[in-house]
């Protein structure tokens, strides 16, 4: 194996790659990048069992003297063509045992690992993609994954389901505490399904997308997504199990309609939370503030917290909108409303409520087709 090629190609598409390097394994040899050079192509493979990228590089600057196959250790590989700042960098094994990197007057040595060792990864493009443009699937990933659990006793909640029906494509992930949903309608008729992808592997899809702008296909089978975009297939398992039915979690009905200026509300909120309580999750290791909204029958909305051992804190916020059935006071997480209001592009949002025991809503003005669902916290 031998091939040279220009420093920032193999470093733009080894900053791929490393979305499919884990941080630790027990299985060493996926520590390690594939490396196989045909006769007119370089193929890059990493994978951490749940996930799995391909890139195939064909560039005008990359020049094989030699075919070959090897697995180098990734981190350390990647950090040193990093370090370069040459323009050219040759790749070359010395009797299968070691990696040659030259660079200017630079000379490194890297140990490889047996090709052979490595596992086995398929990656198949089947018929009928879906195909939507980057800029979508990045949006459905900051509108959703937060919301996604992190138990591993629920592992069918650490991941987004996407659920597509007659041309409706149902986004949503809850962490049975809060929820978030977002709709698209497709203009083209593709085959129905129901997934649910992890939740770090769309985080890693989306990083991958930060400077793409087009379209992607998604293809489908009984376990596994496979992304295509540009040199690069990118491949993840799917989650097994059924999905919980989220529909009706959604009340139909609000008579407390409360509308706000975003930044306004969720400055407030941010300032409330200081001196509020923290209390633990069931099942995680991060605390969360409890705060509380209170709605009187003249229309004052005060936001609070109260703290035993630390003070108090109230402030009046001013609607820009207001429809009021009832008074109302419900409590709820501040880091819940704080996550969800920042997955809005819009400069004003509405909470819907329904009654102090029933999920509110949160929407934008202009967010078509996203919701935000937070359950309340009895308030003794």
């Amino acid at each position: 194996m031998n091939f040279t090629i220009d420093r920032d190609v193999l470093i733009e598409n080894l900053n791929v790659i490393a979305r499919g390097l884990p941080n630790k394994s027990p299985m060493p040899i996926l520590m390690g990048i594939l490396i196989e050079v045909t006769e007119n192509d370089v193929f890059l493979t990493s994978s951490n069992t749940d996930l799995s990228v391909e890139v195939v590089i064909n560039d005008a600057s990359l020049n094989i003297t030699k075919t070959g196959k090897t697995i180098v250790p990734g981190k350390f590989f990647i950090d040193i063509v990093r370090s370069f700042s040459s323009k050219k960098i040759n790749l070359y094994l010395i009797e299968d045992k070691l990696l040659m990197i030259k660079a200017d007057r630079g000379e490194y040595k890297l140990h490889v690992m047996d090709p052979l060792d490595y596992p086995n990864i398929s990656f198949v493009c089947l018929e009928n993609p879906l195909v939507l443009d980057s800029k979508i699937i990045k949006t459905i990933v900051r509108e959703t994954t937060f919301a996604a659990g992190t138990s591993e006793k629920k592992p069918i909640l650490t991941g987004v389901n996407l659920k597509l029906e007659n041309e409706k494509l149902t986004c949503t992930a809850t962490d049975s505490y809060r929820l978030s949903q977002k709709i698209l309608y497709l203009d083209k008729t593709y085959n129905s399904f129901n997934i649910t992808i992890p939740n770090k592997s769309l985080d890693e899809l989306s990083k991958a997308l930060d400077n793409y702008f087009g379209n992607i296909e998604l293809y489908f089978s009984p376990n596994k997504l496979l992304v295509k975009y540009k040199n690069i297939l990118f491949q993840t398992r799917l989650l097994e199990g059924n999905y919980p039915d989220t529909s009706r979690l959604i009340p139909a009905e609000f008579p407390i309609v409360l509308k706000f200026d975003k930044s306004e509300l969720q400055s407030v909120v941010e300032r409330v939370s200081i001196m509020s309580p923290h209390d633990r999750e069931r099942d995680r290791e991060v605390t969360y503030s409890i705060i509380k909204l209170t709605v009187t029958k003249d229309k004052i909305v005060d936001i609070s917290s109260n703290n035993h051992q630390i003070g108090d804190a109230h402030e009046e916020i001013i609607p820009t909108d207001i429809s009021l059935a009832s008074p109302i006071v419900i409590g709820f997480s501040s880091r819940y409303l704080i996550e969800a209001l920042r997955s809005f592009s819009s400069a004003e949002v509405t909470i819907n409520l329904s009654s102090e025991s029933r999920p509110f809503v949160v929407r934008g003005e202009n967010d078509d087709n996203l919701t935000q669902l937070i359950l309340p916290i009895r308030m003794d």
